[in-house]
């Protein structure tokens, strides 16, 4: 199988904002080809509207590999920022508003950062959308596309197979959300201690606008805490059905809907989470953080946490700790 991943090249754009993701599908290609099994082959091409090089924001060029005229497939589209006003950037690029619309069609996906969503909305495929982009822009976002459900309080937003992002630190949220889509979890939590765990703890999931970070079954949202607060506990999701009133069926049934997670793996997710934790900020043995966490045998844990992590608790803290800032010593 091959994934085609577009990256989408104009005048006057933000470098990082397409290189640092090219740069972690690149990793996670090479560690799903490192683990010899069957895995995503991985296609880039950059692009430009009529092939030639574009001059980017840090005053240095950068040369495409196609043009919009050429003919390729694409599974996602990435979409970068642009420098100050984008108006004048997406005016001179305005041969990609019919290519996006026919990419659209063909049900390609989309990521834009910051202020390059602005050619998702010249091509009218975020009307009555949710959005976001740089907080700069907001304003002005709002008054050139009305249509745009401009989500001001959000770092990211999906709608469908559309997803934006207000910033490059929030877009590698988005690429690592993709990573795990194509290549799983494993590569993906490898390729986010790689590139991001000295920045924030990506060990928390992705929250989209639109997905099922919140929902309104309050049941199981108490079901939720009740399992936050007792992950150290031997739990059995029959017994926790009837502590809800409800058949292990009805509550499976409803948990799923609810959260898109089962209660074993949402259980074994807060787990992992809370074991990343003490590994990250504490000197607690394995054996003391398994049964923190809800494991009486440390090698049943270290297992579970190396299937769940791609590494085992020992790889993953010696890892984490050695990209923590320290002081010197004199």
């Amino acid at each position: 199988m091959t994934f085609n991943l577009t990256l989408l090249l104009c005048d006057n754009m933000l470098v990082s904002s397409t290189t640092l993701a090219a740069e972690i599908f690149q990793f996670a290609q090479a560690m799903a080809r490192a683990s010899r099994g069957p895995h995503t082959k991985l296609t880039i091409r950059w692009v430009s509207t009529d092939g030639q090089p574009v001059q980017t924001s840090a005053g240095f060029q950068l040369n495409p590999t196609h043009s919009i005229d050429d003919s390729f497939t694409s599974d996602l589209i990435h979409i970068p920022a642009l420098w100050r006003n984008p108006r004048p950037a997406v005016l001179k690029s305005r041969a990609y508003i019919p290519w996006l619309q026919e990419q659209h069609q063909r049900n390609s996906s989309f990521t834009a950062v910051g202020t390059g969503v602005c050619f998702l909305a010249e091509a009218g495929l975020l009307d009555d959308k949710s959005a976001t982009t740089h907080w700069h822009y907001f304003d002005q976002l709002q008054r050139s596309y009305p249509k745009v459900k401009l989500a001001r309080q959000h770092f990211t937003t999906q709608s469908g197979n559309i997803f934006c992002a207000a910033s490059i630190n929030a877009m590698a949220e988005l690429i690592m959300h993709q990573v795990e889509r194509i290549f799983g979890r494993v590569i993906a939590r490898q390729a986010q201690r790689n590139f991001f765990h000295e920045i924030r703890n990506l060990t928390e999931p992705l929250s989209l606008s639109d997905q099922h970070t919140t929902h309104s079954d309050e049941t199981i949202v108490q079901a939720q805490m009740w399992l936050q607060d007792n992950l150290s506990k031997q739990l059995a999701v029959p017994e926790l059905a009837a502590q809800f009133g409800m058949s292990t069926r009805t509550f499976n049934r409803r948990f799923v809907a609810a959260t898109g997670k089962t209660p074993g793996d949402y259980l074994m997710d807060v787990r992992m989470t809370f074991a990343c934790d003490l590994l990250k900020n504490t000197d607690l043995t394995i054996l003391e953080i398994a049964g923190y966490s809800g494991y009486n045998d440390a090698s049943w844990f270290s297992s579970r946490f190396k299937h769940w992590s791609g590494n085992s608790p020992k790889e993953y803290r010696h890892t984490v700790r050695a990209k923590l800032f320290s002081p010197e010593v004199s």
